[in-house]
């Protein structure tokens, strides 16, 4: 009976979860030393004086990379002791070590010989500028920690260490493909986007995933995580935020965010919220345009600003800065991440943020718009920021501010703020003892059963089934109906639908798979075809190309089951969320053909919008390979389906929908 399936798929999800609590029951009490272990912060009581900071922190002397091992697990050092050590180095620091201190740089996380330029640039920045830290981008975990364990080696003060970890530690270090085989390599543990975390109303699932990541940053060398996003996206038109975000009530972003804080900072890493004050009622994507957020004071007080404030009262350590135009706040049409009183007043005097405060990039189109790097760089230092990230040439900035002292702009103790904070955090890790990471005990914290056990029960229970108006979830037909999965990707996307199809084959073997790849197609004018000059204009859309729609036409035709899944969404360089063009004309087509319809979105949450409606529609929350996977079980009904939608998708669905199966 259906009903008795039904209450079998629960409680087999249930006993599923009961099952990775108690691991993280066992997993609590030995958390301490393993991130001891992992991340070589072995601080007993620490030394004052610059003597003993060079030991483990100034020393710009190479020296062989070691992780400690110790036995009991580590004394934290007391706040005391740590501004003890921070005022004994920054006694010895000129103001061009102070400044460059402040200034971290971006790189990748790929494997990189000794002499690659691509390393060798980082490498002389890293110890010719003497920067404070690094935020690291792409790789497999073991070139991660390398890489940062050789710019340890050759940095005179100790790195602090940041990334964008949105989904977990694999958001960047998810190891990548080998080709032409498309043979994953492995990574790091991928949990659904926040939004997906959000549809499952659980701040265990969110706590979870907050430990995860920890556990997993720290063993690569990883000491701040700018995660989680706290925007509340609430525009549905919104390019660069839409399912990074928890949702669109900011009761339940603060709660979900709340607990990613605890989960990431109750395991040994820093958590940053981000973007403060709120990027998610917005339209432009700060990555291309200066964004703006045109609402009053009183809704930022009772939209925007809760979870940030939620999350500072539960001790969030990290906030990272919005390029938006927020006119309530400030009137002078300047990016909040410049603008004084944003930083200082609003978030540090009323809403008593005393932890590091980070911009976010400063290469950003938002940011910069017509000034110079050096005049971004002294406006973000006049409004409060402690990490000056990824400016576009680090020896300006850092001379831009010793400048600014010298000139009387910006004082010394003004400087000395935020070096000490850093300093202190340095010292809290344990770097003035041991910077460096075990590669070698890598495997025994990243991509582990004990990690990979939460993040596979929250990317089924984050499944949302938005609409199923002939009851064909979960499916029904006979294992011989004729199924075809049309994937919508971008070609780079090499795992998009592969998992999803292969879990679907497992029941249908005749499944048939076909993927529509939108490219950027130029069009032939008038004026082209008359032989003018200039007759060509490139189409800034992708489209996927007439003659691919109508072949995947001809391919559907008899099909019992089409079902066309799309991992296109928001990205840094998405100027709009309109449907990718071509899908429509394919939808409008199967329904032509009376063809029976399931969209799946993998990245997008409001996919439905401006399409025509299809017989069933279910979101995943992310194109990672769990959540494909997940996806495909419970559209065959082997999981059960309980997501609740954390957005509204208007004309679709409201706020609370999701159907259960």
């Amino acid at each position: 009976m259906p009903s008795l399936h039904r209450k079998s798929q629960v409680k087999l999800h249930i006993n599923s979860f009961r099952r990775f609590a108690a691991m993280r029951s066992r997993f609590a009490s030995a958390v301490v030393p393993m991130i001891a272990i992992a991340a070589g912060c072995a601080s007993a009581g620490a030394s004052t004086g610059a003597s003993a900071a060079s030991s483990g922190g100034t020393s710009g002397t190479a020296s062989t990379p070691t992780a400690s091992r110790p036995s009991t697990p580590p004394r934290r050092s007391t706040t005391a002791e740590q501004a003890r050590w921070a005022d004994s180095v920054l006694a010895t620091l000129s103001v061009k070590q102070k400044a460059a201190q402040m200034v971290w740089v971006w790189t990748l996380g790929d494997y990189a010989p000794i002499d690659a330029g691509s390393y060798t640039a980082i490498e002389s920045l890293v110890r010719d500028q003497e920067l404070g830290g690094v935020i690291v981008s792409v790789g497999g975990p073991a070139d991660i920690a390398i890489k940062l364990n050789a710019l340890q080696r050759v940095a005179k003060l100790p790195l602090l260490v940041g990334a964008d970890l949105e989904t977990g530690a694999a958001f960047r270090a998810r190891g990548g493909w080998f080709l032409p085989n498309a043979i994953e390599l492995g990574g790091a543990t991928s949990f659904p986007y926040q939004m997906g975390v959000g549809a499952t109303r659980d701040t265990m699932m969110a706590y979870e995933m907050g430990r995860v990541t920890a556990v997993e940053g720290r063993a690569m060398g990883i000491h701040m995580a700018f995660a989680p996003v706290l925007d509340v996206n609430n525009n549905p038109k919104n390019p660069v935020i839409s399912a990074r975000s928890f949702g669109e009530d900011p009761k339940l972003v603060a709660q979900m965010g709340r607990a990613l804080v605890r989960g990431i900072q109750e395991n040994g890493m820093l958590a940053t919220g981000k973007h403060f004050p709120g990027h998610g009622d917005t339209e432009q994507n700060s990555h291309l345009e200066l964004s703006r957020v045109d609402v009053s004071r009183a809704r930022l007080d009772s939209v925007e600003l809760v979870p940030f404030q939620a999350a500072i009262d539960a001790g969030l350590r990290g906030m990272m800065t919005f390029h938006g135009d927020l006119p309530a706040l400030d009137n002078t049409k300047t990016a909040a991440t410049l603008s004084k009183a944003v930083m200082t007043d609003l978030l540090r005097k009323q809403m008593k943020f005393d932890g590091l405060l980070v911009t976010d990039a400063l290469d950003m189109n938002g940011v910069l718009g017509g000034i110079t790097m050096a005049e971004a760089t002294l406006r973000a230092v006049e409004a409060g920021n402690d990490i000056l990230l990824m400016p576009t040439d680090a020896k300006v900035s850092i001379q831009a501010v010793v400048d600014a002292v010298a000139s009387g702009r910006i004082t010394e103790a003004r400087i000395n703020e935020s070096v000490r904070k850093l300093l202190m955090a340095k010292h809290e890790f344990g770097l003035h003892v041991n910077r460096y990471v075990d590669v070698e005990g890598l495997r025994a914290h990243v991509g582990t059963a004990t990690n990979l056990n939460p993040a596979r029960a929250a990317s089924e229970k984050a499944i949302t089934l938005v609409r199923d108006s002939l009851s064909l979830v979960p499916f029904k037909m006979a294992r011989e109906a004729r199924v075809v999965s049309i994937t919508i990707s971008s070609r780079v996307d090499l795992s998009a639908g592969r998992t999803f199809d292969a879990e679907l084959r497992s029941q249908y073997p005749r499944l048939l798979s076909l993927t529509l790849t939108p490219e950027i197609v130029a069009e032939a004018t008038a004026g082209a075809a008359a032989g003018q000059a200039g007759g060509y204009r490139v189409t800034p859309d992708p489209t996927i190309l007439p003659a691919s729609v109508e072949n995947a036409l001809r391919i559907a035709q008899g099909a019992d089951l089409v079902i066309v899944s799309s991992y296109i969404g928001a990205a840094t360089n998405t100027a709009n969320m309109k449907p990718t063009a071509g899908l429509p004309e394919l939808l409008n087509g199967l329904r032509a053909a009376n063809t029976k319809v399931l969209l799946a979105s993998f990245n997008n949450p409001y996919l439905q919008l401006g399409l025509p409606m299809t017989e069933a529609h279910i979101l995943a929350w992310s194109p990672w390979t769990l959540s494909q996977r997940a996806a495909a079980r419970a559209l065959l009904g082997r999981t059960p389906i309980t997501g609740k939608l954390p957005i509204t998708i208007p004309g679709v669905a409201k706020y609370g929908d999701g159907l259960t199966r």
